[in-house]
C-alpha cells in the first residue's frame, strides 16, 4: 500500500478566550449614564429604606384586616367575575377586528408611505391615551356600566394589537408575495393567500396575550365604575370591608391565573 502525503499542518486559530475585553468609551458613557439617571430618580422619588422598613407594620396591619375573607358576598363575586370575562371578551373581540384592519394598512410591505405612516402615528397616539381617561370619556359617554369598559378595552387595545399585527405583516416572507404580484394577484389575495397564511399564529398568539392584558386592565375600570369585579373592589374598600376585598382579591388571583396557564397552553399548541 503506498504511503500517502501526510495533511498540511492546520492553521492555529486566534483564540479570544484568554484576551482581555476592553471596555469602550461608548460603553463608558453609558453606564455613567445609567448610574447619574438612576441617582436622579431615586433622589426625585425621595425613595429611603427606612421609610419603607416604617411601613412594614402598617402593610401587616392591612392585610390582618383582610383575614378571614367574608364568603357572604359569592353571589356577588360570581356575577362582577362574567361581568369582567365578559368585558374582556369583548373588548378584544373588537380591538382585534379593528387592528386586523389597521394593522394591514400600517404595515409599510403592504401600502405606500402616505397610507401606513398616518396609520402608525394614528396606533401611537391610540396607545399613548392612558386607560383612565379613555373609561372616564366612555363612561360621561354611555354612562356606568359594562359597556363603557368594553368600549375602553376596545380602543385601548387597538394600539398596541394594531402595532403587533403591523409587525407581523412586515416581517412575512416577501418571496410569496412577490409570486402572487407577478402572477396579477389582486392586492386582497396577496394578503389572503400570501401574507395571512404566514403570520395566522402569530396574530393568534399576540391576540391571547392581549387578552391576558385587558383581563387585568378590566378590573381597574371598576375605579371609575365601568362594570366588572373592580367597581365592588373599590366600593369595598371605601367602606372599609376588607374581608370581603379579601374574597374578591383571592377570586381575581385565580381567574388570572386560569387565564394565564389556558392561554400559554394555546400559544404553546400554535408553535
Amino acid at each position: 500500500m503506498p504511503n500517502l502525503p501526510a495533511p498540511p499542518p492546520a492553521k492555529p486559530v486566534p483564540s479570544t478566550l484568554n484576551r482581555p475585553r476592553r471596555i469602550s468609551v461608548e460603553h463608558l458613557l453609558g453606564f455613567i449614564v445609567v448610574i447619574v439617571l438612576l441617582g436622579w430618580a431615586w433622589r426625585g422619588t425621595e425613595f429611603e429604606f427606612a421609610k419603607l422598613a416604617d411601613s412594614l407594620p402598617r402593610i401587616a396591619e392591612f392585610f390582618g384586616r383582610m383575614v378571614p375573607p367574608d364568603l357572604t358576598v359569592a353571589q356577588t363575586v360570581a356575577t362582577s367575575t362574567l361581568e369582567t370575562l365578559q368585558i374582556a371578551l369583548l373588548g378584544t373581540a373588537f380591538s382585534a377586528v379593528a387592528s386586523l384592519l389597521l394593522g394591514l394598512l400600517a404595515a409599510g410591505n403592504l401600502t405606500p408611505p402616505w397610507v401606513h405612516q398616518p396609520i402608525k402615528w394614528l396606533l401611537a397616539a391610540l396607545r399613548g391615551i392612558p386607560l383612565i381617561l379613555l373609561a372616564l370619556i366612555f363612561v360621561s359617554a354611555v354612562g356606568l356600566g359594562p359597556l363603557a369598559g368594553v368600549l375602553t378595552i376596545a380602543v385601548h387595545a387597538t394600539g398596541m394589537l394594531g402595532k403587533f399585527y403591523a409587525e407581523a405583516f412586515e416581517n412575512a416572507n416577501p418571496a410569496p408575495l412577490a409570486a402572487l404580484d407577478s402572477v396579477g394577484a389582486s392586492w386582497l389575495q396577496t394578503i389572503r393567500f400570501g401574507a395571512f397564511t404566514q403570520v395566522a399564529p402569530d396574530l393568534v398568539r399576540d391576540t391571547l396575550f392581549r387578552f391576558e392584558l385587558n383581563l387585568r386592565e378590566s378590573l381597574v375600570l371598576g375605579l371609575v365604575g365601568a362594570g366588572g369585579i373592580g367597581f365592588y373592589i373599590q366600593l369595598y374598600i371605601r367602606s372599609f370591608q376588607y374581608d370581603k376585598v379579601a374574597t374578591l382579591t383571592a377570586v381575581v388571583l385565580v381567574m388570572v391565573l386560569v387565564v394565564e396557564q389556558l392561554s400559554f397552553w394555546i400559544r404553546k399548541r400554535l408553535r
